[in-house]
Order: structure tokens, then C-alpha cells, then sequence
């Protein structure tokens, strides 16, 4: 699903109209058109109940009269609380405000003190103040708006977006309405899907308004990883495949007690689907990690004693990934000096594709620059505090701007950026975004990550492009975490648990 910036969404409407020749009111007529249909199939029939639209001034405002005009027609009670004067609304909003029945239109430009009963007696409230192109915090009487309709206890519908959510970021401007569904125009606004501002929306409904396909297909956006999504991506298993058709993953991890690290990510990797899976580890760990990874092979590395990854195994490790079709290099490896000189030697060495996580990362963050020139093409799967160590940034500066930051490292390093989190984001070389929209709060424990550069470099290794990787990489994590939740709860959530869930997420994306 394509997500846009509000800004972009205006860009849109202007397009359609200018050079397409589509009437904005013909726009926001079909906007409200789909968002009558919505409650109705909601909340209706509405003969004897009451729907009240409460609305600003500008066409986020215009779209709530429609929607009045349109459930009035419905047998609907649809009045409308405009929160300005009649002479202050411009434009197409004009035009359907003169449409309505001014006996059902009341006026409040300066506060809704004497209106509050409207909010309590409505079965329904329509969240028609802001739209998509507030930047500002929401104050005065539209931010007591917001709080009269968060504090009414009655079902909200909001127009589009949520007032009070930034449609560029999610941000929360200062205060934001709390809707049971969001029934947003033509495509899905990134405030829509990106926290906090998704935890405001409720259940989302995208409706088409007869905005050109050109236009859709041409404006800059992200794609919103979904179920259908990544059912897409997937590829059926040949009946005649056998397991050195399935991709045959190199897993280097693992340091003394960071077994577990290791063990997840060559254990996720053999459950996402690789035919062999093979777990290179210091020796003094190897009869630990046989222990716990039954179906992948171990390779003890270095002497016996061995309880860590030293830079002179690189002549070891570089033999062992020939034949190999990945390599997943990091969980569990510690930060000795000579760990993480053999992180940059293996970076600069490997042809291979290359998935770095946990140590490694942090490996890599003392000598970023090695990644642009490596032989190999690289994904990174950062958290937010990873992330802060490679490129310098606060994590705070992070958080505000997810999206630029994972696509502006992606870009400028040449890699596949994976940066973790509540709506993780998968970033390309070629500037390509996408915005995971799986998992839960139970996933923020340890040994997630593991699993996920398991999962990754599993389906790197079975041969899908890169990009496509990591995007279902992501969702299946995440969804074997929704399904594993299902179940057990997301308060105790193990690593193991989504491990485990891992083929039954995969089999829900195939079954027809």
C-alpha cells in the first residue's frame, strides 16, 4: 500500500485539477461520498440517530459537509458545528456549505462553551476540523474541540487524518483527536501509519475519489508492508526443490554467554525456509551450540579454548563461505578489539551479500566507510540506538525523522538499511522506502533482532532481490510476533516464541 506525505496529497489534488481537469468539488464530493459510505457500513442504518460533524473552516471542513448532506439524504440527524463564520469559508468548501441546510449548520467562531451537549447526545462524531496541512501545535478553540470529542465516550470517524496529527511524520501536534476509524482520500497519509499519530486513527479505510491513476502511480511516496504486500512478494516452493535449492545461509556469531544470540539466528534462518544453514562459532562454544541448534550445522573456529572471534580466523571464515549464498555476520560477537578487526577484514573481503547486526554493527560504526566500497551488497538491521553510534546522530534525532535518516545512510553508504522499531523501516541504495506494518509491543525484549537477521538472511539466501528481503523479512518477523501474541499475550513474549511462529506466518502469506 502506497503511503504520501500530506504535502504530497496537496501536490495531488492540484494536478488533478490543473491538468487533468477534475472540479476540486467533484474531488471532495466523492471524499465525503466514501466517507457517508463508511459509517454508514459502520454505525447505520441511521433513522433515528445522530451523526455530528464537527468541522474548521477549510476543506477538511468542506469534506464534513458533504458527509452531512449525504447521510441527511441517509435518514440520518447530521448537524453541523462549524467552528468559524460563514464568510471566513472559501472556495469548494463554500460551495457545499451553501449546500447544506443553514437551520442544521450552527455557528461557533468563538469557542463550543454553549455547544457541549451537541457532543454527548450524538451516536457518531465526525472529526472534520484539521486535515493534512496543519503543521503547528492545534490551540484555541480547535484544540478544544479536540478535547471536547476525545472527552464525549462516543465512536469518532475522522476525515482523512486525525486533527492534530502531522500527515508528513506522525507527530502529535501538541494535542490530536482519538478516532475509532480514520477513513482517508485516495492514498493513506504517512501520519496514518507512522507513531504516534497511528495510535490516533483507529481502524484505517482508504477510499478512492476519482484521482487520476497517472497521478497516484507519479507521486513520490513509501509503501506501507502489508499482508497483501508481502503475499505478493512471496514465491511458491517447486515441488521438485530440495534443500541445496533453498539457499544455504553462513551464520558467524556468537561470543561467551551470547550462545543464545547466535543459536536464534541460525535456528530463525532454518525456520524461514533456508534448504542448509550452517553456524560458525568460537570452538570453546561449539558443544553448546550443537546443543541448541539441532537442524544447523556448527564449525568450531580457532583453538579449543576458544570463547570469542578473533581476527586471525579470516582465512577460516573466508574458505568456509565458499559454496555459501549469505552471510550473517554479528549476533552474539562481543566488541574485543580483535573481534572487531575481523568484522572490517570480513566487510572488506566477502563477495557475498551480508547481513550485519547487533556487534557487528557496532563493529562497523568505528570504520562506516568501508561499507560503500565492500564487494558485497550489505544489509544493516540497526536499532535506534545502532543507528545513533553509525552515523553520529542523537537518537532523539533519529526518532523525529526515521524515514530520512535510514534513506539518507542507505543512499550515501550503498546499503540495505533495516532501522528497527515501532513501524521499522527498510531502506535501498536507490532511495527506495518502506514502512513495516506488523508486530507488537512485545517484541521490544532480547533476542528479537537475532531473530530477524536469521529471517533476513534466509530469504537472501533463497535468492530474493535484496530489497524484496528485507521487506518481508520485517513483516514476517513481525507478523509471526502478532501471531505468537495471539496466542500468549504480548507481555512475556520470548525470542523463541516468534522463532517458533515463523512457519506458520509464512504459510498464512501462501495459503490461497
Amino acid at each position: 500500500m502506497k503511503v504520501v506525505s500530506g504535502q504530497v496529497m496537496q501536490q495531488m489534488d492540484k494536478r488533478a485539477i490543473g491538468e487533468f481537469g477534475i472540479p476540486g468539488v467533484t474531488l471532495m464530493e466523492n471524499a465525503g461520498k466514501g466517507c457517508a459510505d463508511a459509517i454508514d457500513e459502520a454505525y447505520g442504518p441511521g433513522a433515528g440517530k445522530t451523526v455530528l460533524i464537527v468541522a474548521g473552516k477549510g476543506n477538511n471542513g468542506g469534506d464534513g459537509f458533504v458527509i452531512s448532506r449525504l447521510l441527511s439524504e441517509r435518514g440520518w440527524n447530521a448537524p453541523v458545528l462549524l467552528l468559524a463564520a460563514t464568510d471566513s469559508v472559501t472556495g469548494d468548501a463554500a460551495v457545499n456549505l451553501n449546500r447544506l441546510e443553514m437551520g442544521r449548520v450552527v455557528f461557533a467562531p468563538d469557542g463550543i462553551g454553549a455547544h457541549r451537549g451537541l457532543f454527548s447526545r450524538a451516536d457518531v462524531i465526525v472529526d472534520a476540523l484539521l486535515g493534512t496541512g496543519v503543521k503547528s501545535e492545534v490551540t484555541g478553540i480547535y484544540g478544544e474541540a479536540i478535547d471536547a470529542i476525545n472527552e464525549s465516550g462516543v465512536p469518532v470517524v475522522a476525515v482523512d487524518i486525525p486533527s492534530g496529527v502531522d500527515a508528513g511524520n506522525g507527530r502529535i501536534l501538541g494535542r490530536a483527536v482519538r478516532a475509532d476509524i480514520t477513513v482517508s482520500f485516495a492514498l493513506a497519509k504517512l501520519g496514518n501509519v507512522l507513531y504516534p499519530g497511528a495510535q490516533c486513527g483507529g481502524r484505517l479505510l482508504v477510499r478512492e475519489i476519482g484521482m487520476p491513476g497517472q497521478v497516484v502511480a507519479e507521486a513520490e511516496g513509501y509503501n506501507f508492508i502489508n499482508a497483501a504486500a508481502t503475499a505478493s512478494l512471496m514465491r511458491p516452493r517447486p515441488l521438485t526443490s530440495h534443500k541445496g535449492s533453498n539457499g544455504h545461509c553462513l551464520v558467524v556469531a556468537g561470543s561467551s554467554g551470547k550462545t543464545g544470540a547466535a543459536a536464534m539466528s541460525a535456528n530463525s534462518a532454518v525456520r524461514t525456509g533456508s534448504g542448509l544453514v550452517t553456524l560458525a562459532v568460537p570452538a570453546g562454544l561449539n558443544a553448546i551450540l550443537e546443543a541448541k541448534s539441532t537442524e544447523a550445522m556448527t564449525v568450531p573456529l580457532g583453538r579449543a579454548d576458544a570463547t570469542h572471534l578473533t581476527a586471525g580466523l579470516l582465512g577460516e571464515i573466508l574458505h568456509l563461505a565458499k559454496g555459501k549464498d549469505v552471510v550473517a555476520l554479528g549476533p552474539g560477537i562481543g566488541t574485543d578489539p580483535s573481534t572487531v578487526y575481523l568484522v572490517h577484514s570480513l566487510a572488506a573481503s566477502l563477495g557475498l551479500p551480508l547481513v550485519i547486526d547487533a556487534d557487528g554493527l557496532n563493529a562497523v560504526a568505528a570504520n562506516v566507510a568501508l561499507l560503500a566500497s565492500r564487494p558485497g551488497e550489505t544489509v544493516l538491521t540497526p536499532h535506534p540506538g545502532e543507528m545513533s553510534r553509525l552515523t553520529g546522530a542523537s537518537i532523539a534525532e533519529i526518532e523525529s525523522d526515521r524515514l530520512g535518516c535510514a534513506r539518507a545512510f542507505a543512499t550515501s553508504h550503498r546499503v540495505y538499511l533495516i532501522l528497527k522499531g515501532a513501524r521499522t523501516v527498510v531502506a535501498a541504495p536507490d532511495g527506495r522506502v518502506a514502512i513495516n506494518g506488523s508486530g507488537n509491543p512485545g517484541m521490544a525484549s532480547g533476542g528479537m533482532g537475532d531473530v530477524l537477521t536469521g529471517v533476513v538472511a534466509s530469504l537472501v539466501g533463497q535468492g530474493y532481490p535484496l530489497f524484496d528481503a528485507c521487506c518481508l523479512g520485517v513483516f514476517l518477523h513481525g507478523h509471526a510476533a502478532d501471531l505468537a501474541a495471539a496466542r500468549r499475550g504480548t507481555c512475556g513474549l520470548a525470542a523463541t516464541d516468534v522463532q517458533e511462529a515463523l512457519p506458520e506466518a509464512l504459510k498464512s502469506l501462501t495459503a490461497p
